[in-house]
């Protein structure tokens, strides 16, 4: 049983015993009361009616009339006039009852009060006996009528009580419903935090919670932080800060491979021309700080990654992958930007080579790299201070026009998508969900997101997209109950209109939505993970499951996920490529899997190539693998 029912019982029986007990001991002091008084009553006037006879002639006419007129008064139940040796001289009697009170109120108070007794007298010797008994009908009304006023009175009391009991119970209840939702949460490894309540015994148990859910926030950001640490130090250039080549290349070699709008952007190449002589003409502390800088403003060209894939491919080399960019003017002027900060830093002049070139899904890397080096070479022997050249590349557009796009992907939408089914297996072979992809048709074939997505976002169409998706998601679970992930853009997840419209889609089919694995990038802003927090408590109790996919870089994050309640993280395949080969890696995604774990939620690796990666996914504590190397078990 619950408190609150303990609580309400509690009360109930406490406002029923003070009820029952008022009640009682009022009825118990008026009834004697009323005997004591009706007993003087009775001696009062047998006496005085034995005094008026004492004093006339015994006639037993004279005294009949008397007692007749006496009895006629109404207020008696009896009078009987005896003789010296017990006949009966006179004698008046009444019905035991009149009235309106009920029998058993009468039975339950069944008054007892003696006759009241006098002598009659004849001069000086006695005459009889006269007995009287007052009729109890006006007694048994007046305790009935204040019994009822009594409990009239209770009633409207405990009406009251019961409106106050209401307030308080609904007071303590809110609290206490809070600090229950909590400790579930806490129970799912949800480490929320809420406002302490007024309640003193809910209070401490709240501060207790919030104090645990602090604790966990800071162990996990200080752990985040630790393997943040770690992976820099394996990963990163201990001078500038920059990706190691090993691991630049397993980036941008995910990038290329990846099936959706990360596949499209442009590479960035600067080589510091004549090194060596800089290190002897500035020393090498000047230089270093010089590299510094110039990684520094190579990463602020990309405002939408939290940490920019800038790479150091040798000595002189750097490279900058900015995936989504379309537009090689615009970035080829900030580029120019970038590089006369850099100069403007340096005591000497200082010669920045620079070669852009754009790259497209499914690309060969090896093409791409050495069309770079080409393009540095180029850009090495200008005698101009620009030293910059771009190598274009045609691209095969579906369509000619903005508008031609627009319309084209609002038919596609309309018309529904259609979704790709790639199995995320655990290590057992078994089926944890479907990756499902979305694929529109457009220009007479299904396309990849590869091709649409940069153009869905630069129209804001994901909340449609996502919309569609999801509907054909749910078609598809009606002939085949397996559980799919879908993706949901950050825009969508922001977007107050898409979540009422995903619940109420979700609402009007609960038994699939709990089919239904709700990814979402790891790239979100402050912002968009409150949003995100919002989403997963609507939806949670529909039985849908969250999860974040791409996360690299961005597991520091993760602290500020810990009471979001997700069921699991997919790592990206720029951590996933070559593990088996790498320790730096199996050491990075280890400890990722670990502190993962402690929060309950499965890790899954992403784009697993080969049987070998994905054996060592397993070794390492990784609980589910996706990806080419991944094959749906028989």
């Amino acid at each position: 049983m619950s408190l609150i029912k303990q609580l309400w019982l509690a009360i109930i029986a406490l406002l029923l015993l003070s009820f029952v007990g008022s009640l009682a001991v009022s009825i118990a002091s008026s009834r004697h009361y009323i005997e004591q008084a009706v007993r003087i009553k009775n001696e009062d006037t047998a006496t005085a009616l034995a005094l008026s006879m004492s004093q006339l002639d015994k006639d037993l006419v004279t005294l009949e009339l008397l007692v007749a007129a006496q009895f006629d008064t109404g207020y008696y139940q009896q009078i009987t006039l005896r003789d010296t040796d017990g006949s009966v001289l006179i004698e008046r009697s009444a019905n035991e009852y009149t009235g309106d009170v009920p029998a058993w109120f009468r039975q339950l108070i069944a008054f007892d009060v003696p006759s009241g007794v006098a002598t009659i007298q004849d001069g000086w010797r006695q005459f009889g006996t006269l007995e009287l008994e007052s009729q109890h009908s006006f007694a048994y009304a007046s305790l009935w009528r204040s019994t009822l006023e009594l409990a009239a009175w209770f009633l409207l009391a405990g009406a009251i009580s019961l409106a106050i009991a209401t307030m308080v119970v609904r007071g303590i209840k809110h609290p206490l419903s809070r600090v229950v939702a909590q400790a579930q949460d806490i129970s799912a490894r949800r480490f929320t935090t809420i406002k302490e309540p007024r309640t003193l015994e809910l209070r401490q148990v709240t501060q207790a919670m919030n104090v645990l859910s602090a604790n966990v926030h800071q162990m996990l950001t200080q752990e985040s932080h630790k393997l943040d640490e770690l992976r820099r130090h394996l990963q990163h250039d201990r001078v500038t800060g920059a990706l190691n080549r090993d691991v630049f290349m397993g980036k941008f070699a995910a990038q290329l491979s990846s099936d959706d709008a990360r596949a499209t952007g442009m590479l960035v190449m600067v080589r510091v021309q004549a090194l060596e002589t800089l290190n002897e003409q500035l020393g090498h502390a000047t230089t270093d700080g010089l590299l510094r800088t110039l990684v520094s403003q190579l990463g602020q060209l990309d405002g939408e990654a939290p940490e920019p894939v800038v790479g150091r491919l040798n000595g002189s080399d750097f490279i900058l992958l900015l995936p989504h960019a379309d537009d090689v003017e615009q970035l080829s002027q900030h580029v120019t930007k970038a590089l006369a900060d850099v100069s403007a830093t340096a005591p000497v002049a200082v010669y920045l080579p620079t070669a852009i070139v754009p790259y497209a899904p499914h690309d060969e890397r090896g093409t791409l790299l050495a069309t770079l080096d080409d393009a540095l070479a180029q850009a090495e022997s200008l005698s101009t201070h620009k030293q910059i050249v771009i190598r274009h590349r045609e691209r095969v557009s579906l369509y000619s026009s903005h508008a031609e796009w627009r319309a084209e992907l609002a038919a596609a939408i309309h018309a529904g998508p259609e979704l790709a089914y790639f199995p995320v297996i655990d290590a057992q072979g078994e089926i944890l969900h479907y990756e499902c992809p979305a694929r529109l048709k457009l220009a007479g074939e299904w396309q990849t997101a590869g091709i649409f997505i940069p153009w869905i976002t630069r129209f804001d169409m994901e909340s449609a997209l996502d919309l569609a998706v999801v509907k054909k998601a749910l078609t598809n679970l009606n002939t085949d109950l397996k559980p799919v992930g879908v993706n949901l853009s950050a825009a969508s997840i922001t977007n107050t209109q898409f979540v009422n419209e995903l619940r109420a889609l979700l609402e009007a089919q609960p038994s699939l939505a709990k089919q239904l694995c709700f990814e979402v990038p790891a790239t979100l802003s402050t912002h968009a993970i409150g949003s995100l927090r919002g989403l997963c408590a609507a939806l949670r109790p529909l039985g849908c499951t969250f999860g974040i996919e791409h996360v690299g870089a961005e597991f520091t994050k993760l602290a500020d996920l810990h009471d979001v309640g997700l069921a699991y993280l997919k790592m990206d395949n720029s951590l996933i490529h070559h593990i088996n080969t790498s320790t730096n890696q199996q050491t990075i995604v280890r400890g990722m899997a670990t502190l993962c774990h402690s929060l309950g939620i499965q890790v899954i690796g992403e784009g697993v190539a080969d049987n070998e990666e994905l054996m060592c996914l397993f070794l390492v504590g990784v609980d589910g693998a996706t990806g080419p190397g991944v094959r749906q078990p028989v």
